[in-house]
């Protein structure tokens, strides 16, 4: 057997085995997927010492695959999402991801012997949305940490996050309405960029 023909076996095990796992997860009920998230994120601060670089890195490939950015950033951006184009509308989402795994991973950044309580759930069996209380306890006073989610095909997916009685769509809605009313749908690019630079030079 070749190399490249060995290389092409192992590259197609390895997609089946990620859409293996994926399929596994598609019936997972929605407090049951944020339970697992959660406890993989807390099982990996419990395991080793995370600075803000690592607890953004652990959120982005744990939690992140998780969330609908297309609803979450055309919900913040309101009625100019349809306005704009294909690549401004996926530079927004790269903007906006990389401002939401600051935020959901400054939130936290104090991860060490804490644990997560997530409270039952009210939501029917055939309901397509649900909201998913969570409880992050450790050292001081409970951190709460909410999700907003969708039933799609491919399972329940995140389309808002709550940190502190905060939803994250509802506040950047504001913020970006006045930055498009200001400076247009490329202004609005322009600042969460400049933003997310500002956030990177500043955890250096």
């Amino acid at each position: 057997m070749t190399t490249t023909l060995t290389r092409r076996i192992a590259a197609l095990l390895i997609c089946l085995g990620a859409a293996a796992a994926s399929w596994a997860h598609a019936d997972e009920a929605p407090d049951a997927l944020i339970q697992r998230l959660s406890g993989q994120v807390v099982a990996s601060a419990h395991d080793q010492a995370l600075d803000m670089a690592r607890i953004m890195a652990l959120v982005d490939n744990t939690i992140m695959p998780n969330v609908d950015f297309v609803r979450m950033t055309s919900a913040a951006v309101g009625r100019s999402w349809r306005q704009a184009t294909p690549e401004q509308q996926q530079r927004l989402q790269d903007e906006f991801k990389a401002l939401l795994v600051r935020t959901y991973a400054g939130t936290l950044s104090q991860l060490k012997d804490q644990t997560v309580q997530v409270k039952p759930l009210r939501a029917g069996a055939d309901d397509t949305e649900a909201t998913v209380r969570t409880s992050v306890r450790g050292h001081g006073d409970p951190i709460q940490v909410d999700y907003r989610m969708q039933k799609t095909a491919a399972g329940w997916k995140i389309v808002d996050i709550n940190v502190l009685g905060v939803w994250l769509v509802e506040t950047y809605r504001g913020q970006f309405g006045a930055e498009i009313s200001n400076r247009g749908i490329d202004g609005l690019i322009a600042a969460l960029a400049e933003r997310n630079k500002a956030n990177r030079t500043a955890s250096r």
